[in-house]
């Protein structure tokens, strides 16, 4: 059937003018993004802050409640517990409903677990505050790189990420570094007025990311990737699974997070233990989380799939050599090699693990939000056992050289899991 010239004259002007329009919108996301991230680098700060809050507390916090390393240790992973049930859930949500909103909800729900701390009386009061964590942890930690992974691609995704980690990082160390030399005199040596001071301070964050998400620019970015997957999300799991290089990756994120969370729960007691105060303990404590925001900036877009298992294999051997130095806090030259050598570790090691997942064959920007839920909530299996069973080896053997001396083997164990990795790379 012929077209009218008149249809043609009408039509071709529109198209040209949704063309210009798709062009318009193309250019605001490309600019506005990069304010977006900036937002989900917020919540991310405050995500470091609120999970480092109590590392520097640890000793008034037992006096206080009466605890002893093994209770404080449960205390310490209760959120990763909680957490583990919600991830799988959180991915879920984040495929279908789309960062903005679930990101304000972790948020205030981050707020409401640091302030919940004030109020809490004994162990178990303390344990379901700090559980309540676990749930708002999730939209952050996978709504973060769905959002990353969704707006930059190749080395662009990988600086970003690189950025965005930096987040925790920068919050642990304002934890560390000034609770106890200035929020602790600053309100009476009060650890609880220093738990609803950092509360309010969440709570400000997350006010600033209603601004930024609640934008015109924000709601046409999400409309624009609003694509929706109407693949039933329990199969997506399953099929994730079915992979033995995605199911490779999250033992390896098992093993990680448990060096990791090991040490960022119990570093400041391990230094105070060796003879600082518990001012210089916290300065010192922040040698890794400074160390390791310039490694998640670099290592991260070196780690190319070409080159990314050496990366991977020198983190690794990184981190078993700072857990054998840590052997030696009271000398000052093997500790400032043992921080530095950690940071370089944890600032990149978990970047690169989720990278390589979201590139994984069958996984992609699609299916992130449900890769992140399964990553993270595997990974906190180790964020979990980590704290728990550092604590109680401190008191079965009355220091913390046992437990340095598991996450070496930790390490080993991740060492042997990469040349498997490598074998399926080759296979495939």
């Amino acid at each position: 059937m012929a077209i009218s010239p008149f249809r043609k004259f009408k039509t071709e002007p529109m198209a040209i003018a949704n063309a210009a329009n798709k062009d318009s919108d193309d250019q605001v996301a490309n600019e506005y993004r990069w304010f977006l991230l900036f937002g989900v680098w917020s919540l991310y700060f405050a995500f470091g802050l609120t999970l480092t809050a109590m590392a520097p507390l640890v000793d008034p916090i037992r006096r206080d409640l009466n605890l002893n390393d093994s209770s404080v240790g449960l205390i310490l992973g209760a959120w990763p517990l909680v957490y583990i049930a919600c991830a799988i859930p959180c991915g879920a949500f984040l495929d279908k409903a789309g960062p903005r909103w679930a990101l304000l909800t972790s948020g205030l729900i981050m707020a409401s677990s640091c302030a919940a701390r004030g109020f809490s009386h004994d162990q178990i009061t303390l344990f379901l505050a700090v559980a309540g964590f676990g749930i708002g942890g999730p939209l952050i930690s996978i709504g973060a790189p769905k959002l990353v992974a969704s707006w930059f691609a190749g080395k662009e995704r990988a600086f970003a990420m690189g950025v965005y980690i930096t987040g925790p990082a920068l919050g642990s160390i304002l934890a560390l570094s000034l609770t106890n030399s200035f929020a602790m005199p600053l309100l009476d040596n009060n650890w609880r007025h220093v738990m609803f001071l950092y509360s309010g301070v969440v709570l400000l964050i997350s006010l600033i990311w209603i601004i930024i998400g609640s934008s015109r620019k924000a709601r046409q970015m999400e409309r624009m990737d609003g694509r929706k997957n109407t693949q039933q999300q329990w199969k997506v799991f399953a099929d994730l699974l079915r992979q033995p290089i995605v199911v490779t990756l999250l033992a390896m994120a098992i093993g990680v997070f448990f060096f990791n969370h090991s040490l960022n729960n119990w570093l400041p007691e391990i230094l105070r233990r060796s003879g600082m105060s518990a001012s210089q303990a916290g300065f010192w404590a922040t040698i890794p989380s400074l160390v390791g925001i310039f490694g998640s900036l670099l290592i991260p877009s070196l780690a190319i799939p070409e080159r990314r298992s050496k990366v991977l294999l020198v983190l690794l051997v990184i981190a078993a050599g700072a857990s054998l130095l840590l052997q030696y806090s009271d000398h000052i030259i093997p500790l400032g090699f043992g921080l530095a050598m950690q940071g370089l570790a944890k600032g990149s090691l978990m970047t690169i693990l989720m990278l390589s997942l979201v590139e994984t064959k069958g996984v992609g920007t699609k299916h992130a939000g449900a890769a992140g839920g399964l990553f993270f909530s595997f990974a906190e299996i180790g964020g979990v056992l980590g704290p728990v069973s550092f604590g109680a080896l401190s008191d079965l053997t009355g220091g913390f050289s046992a437990g340095l001396l598991m996450l070496t083997m930790v390490c080993c164990l991740l060492l042997s899991l990469l040349g498997r990795l490598n074998r399926l790379h080759r296979e495939r």
